[in-house]
């Protein structure tokens, strides 16, 4: 375990232009973000919405998500007038995304056939197979678009635009997924000047988190320390 010292003489060192320096980049921002939705096939028609699919479309009409939460479970054991915890196992929380409703009611119209595929409304039957129903999910978070600041393309100085692409700072990939439920619309004579949206509940088999290269950063990162774990107690993984 690390050891920390009582006496910390740097502290009153540090100053706002060290603050300032952690900041390049202007930190991660919660509205840059996009989330790219897979349906079974036998959801997705291709013309939900004016020709295109609910997928392609739900790229920009997926107003809200979250970056997952990692869980693992304590398993508490007692000993002595105390408990010990010791890990358990790890769980995977709902994914609720909220989306903007176009007028064509496509991307919802895709979510009520996803869920009436795996239990219809009239019979109670569906698809049984996981993998007939089950797809891919991501969501990724975006940084700012480059800046150039040279003075010769700005006459004021003012940085412009170098670059159309914007980098992905980070992807969490959800594995399996499946809706549970489709939110309500709430319609009012009183709701004026508002656009209709509605959530939807994910269920998650597991998901990886994913670098800026769309590398799972498990193998780029954590696995190091596994690795590093183990050589010191002399233990494997896989035994």
């Amino acid at each position: 375990m690390a050891n920390f010292s009582k006496n910390h003489p740097d502290i009153a060192d540090r100053t706002i232009e060290d603050f300032k320096s952690k900041l390049i980049g202007g930190a991660a921002r919660p509205n840059l973000f996009e989330v790219e939705l897979q349906f079974p096939s036998f959801v997705d028609s291709g013309d939900d919405i004016k020709g295109e699919t609910a997928a392609a479309a739900a790229r920009f009409m997926v107003k809200a998500a979250n970056l997952p939460a990692s869980n693992i479970n304590v398993i508490e054991v007692p000993f002595r007038g105390r408990n010990l915890k010791i890990a358990g196992d790890r769980t995977f929380d709902v994914w609720t995304i909220t989306i903007i409703n176009d007028i064509d009611f496509g991307i919802r119209n895709a979510f009520e056939r996803w869920m009436n595929g795996i239990n219809k409304h009239d019979n109670a039957s569906g698809y049984i197979n996981p993998r007939q129903y089950q797809a891919d999910a991501r969501v990724h978070q975006l940084g700012r678009n480059t800046l150039a600041s040279t003075k010769a393309a700005s006459p004021k100085g003012v940085p412009i635009v170098a670059s159309s692409n914007v980098p992905v700072l980070k992807s969490y990939l959800f594995h399996g997924v499946f809706p549970t439920s489709v939110g309500a619309i709430e319609v009012s004579y009183d709701n004026s000047d508002t656009i209709e949206e509605f959530t939807v509940d994910l269920q998650v088999q597991w998901w990886d988190a994913l670098d800026k290269n769309g590398k799972t950063i498990l193998d780029s990162e954590e696995q190091s320390i596994v690795n590093g774990v183990a050589a010191a107690t002399g233990d494997s993984q896989g035994e």
